[in-house]
């Protein structure tokens, strides 16, 4: 794309925050002649399934990772070089509204990028050249869009603007290829998923009422999902890469998940989700964005809006109160009976 800009998109956090920055990365890249995403390990994968990225540019933050090792002087050296060797002509920073973009915005200015723009409270000085505002509760998706389009970055024309990813493997050398609805008991967040109990609790509930369950997991979650598929679910835990979790994820009726990056990419796979949200964070920002969802758990339980990361409240109630005949009734009612459409699995229609 002749005279078009080298642009930088940065988004450090986990890949469910990468996930829902996928509509602004494909705006950007429209308008871009290269588009490279900036991230940190958490989020390299799902940045590397996003459409419009060229290149991923990997950086532990630590004024967001959740386990940052030392700050050494020469890694924040080595990536100043790296950026300043892209020679890019512009940036994006995208940040959660409680984050600040100003630490990374300084590191951009360091490896001379001149143009940078974020939402921002805080004043700027001369880091921002585009200090935009976001609208309160906004989506994380609809706001890293908007930023975008602040920026003179817009979507084609036949571009719906929803969460997506490249196309995934087909999976079903490891689920079978009857339907079936995931359960994914884990979260990087102890606070935003169920106790294991109770996901077990409700595996086992959701195979009684007919339901073939497949329990998903990442590398380290093993024993978890072990446990919580026991005898009524089938354990995939550890033993899919990201697009493979794509497929099986594609390839469900249905998806049980709470607030946490696997719910992020089923709704980037159009897979209609059960959101079993904590109200530890506001639904308003986090909930599985333009995909069919219902969501389950007690908004108004005493954990709301503390950002815990561990639950404060005795019993975990607002998680681990939801009955089984919720998550059946909203396993359900987001199924649609009959035969499965290509490409649709059998889910109810967006």
């Amino acid at each position: 794309m002749s005279g078009a800009p080298r642009t930088l998109v940065v988004r450090l956090d986990s890949a469910g925050d990468v996930l829902l920055a996928g509509p602004a990365i494909r705006a950007v890249a429209a308008g871009s002649s290269r588009t490279t995403l900036l991230c940190g390990p958490g989020g390299e994968a799902a940045g590397r399934l996003l459409p419009g990225v060229d290149d991923v540019v990997v950086f532990d933050a630590p004024w967001v990772s959740l386990a940052p090792g030392p700050l050494e002087r020469e890694r924040v050296d080595a990536l100043v070089d790296r950026l300043a060797a892209g020679r890019f002509d512009r940036a994006l920073v995208l940040a959660s509204h409680h984050q600040s973009p100003l630490p990374a915005a300084l590191l951009l200015k360091l490896a001379g990028v001149p143009w940078i723009g974020a939402d921002s409270e805080h004043y700027p000085g001369a880091l921002l050249q585009l200090r935009h505002r976001r609208a309160p509760y906004r989506h994380e998706a609809a706001a890293a869009l908007e930023l975008a389009e602040a920026a003179g970055f817009v979507l084609p024309p036949e571009d719906d603007g929803a969460l997506r990813v490249t196309a995934p493997p087909d999976t079903a050398w490891l689920t079978g290829r009857e339907p079936y609805v995931v359960v994914h008991p884990g979260a990087a967040v102890p606070a935003r998923a169920w106790s294991p109990a109770r996901a077990e609790r409700a595996v086992a509930a959701l195979a009684a009422a007919g339901h073939r369950v497949v329990v998903t997991g990442s590398r380290g979650e093993e024993a978890l999902t072990r446990r919580v598929a026991g005898r009524a679910g089938q354990d995939l835990g550890g033993r899919t890469s990201l697009p493979e979790l794509a497929g099986v994820l594609a390839g469900a009726r249905v998806v049980v998940a709470g607030n946490t990056g696997p719910a992020h990419l089923a709704a980037a796979v159009r897979t209609p989700v059960v959101s079993l949200f904590s109200p530890v964070v506001s639904a308003d920002r986090w909930l599985p964005y333009r995909v069919p969802h219902l969501l389950l758990g007690r908004q108004d339980s005493p954990c709301a809006n503390t950002r815990a990361r561990v639950c404060p409240v005795a019993g975990h109630p607002c998680l681990d109160s939801v009955s089984d005949e919720e998550v059946i009734g909203a396993v359900a009612a987001l199924t649609v009976s009959g035969p499965r459409p290509e490409g649709a699995a059998g889910k109810a229609a967006a």
